[in-house]
């Protein structure tokens, strides 16, 4: 049996801000961890690849409000910065 990967820990070394913010960010980056395991069956973001992302944030929360997209655009970019890639997002 497995452990589940541990997405508070992952973020851990890069989440800055107050506590409301951090609180955000886990709890998006929590939300976007099981969407990508549903829908890729990767529970692991070092396994994630940048298309997993960009799905999530086309199809995942596509239909939300602009603000929505926005603060979860900022917690795949604080993944994608600890993941070490330089992947682009707009």
């Amino acid at each position: 049996m497995t452990k589940p990967f541990d997405i508070v820990l992952f973020l851990s070394g890069v989440l800055t801000g107050s506590e409301a913010t951090r609180s955000r960010h886990l709890r998006q980056a929590k939300a976007i961890q099981v969407e990508i395991v549903r829908r890729w069956k990767r529970e692991n973001p070092w396994t994630w690849q940048r298309k997993h992302l960009a799905w999530f944030l086309s199809r995942g929360i596509g239909g939300s409000a602009m603000d929505t997209r926005y603060y979860y655009l900022l917690t795949v970019r604080l993944i994608t910065l600890r993941l070490g890639k330089k992947w682009i997002w707009h």
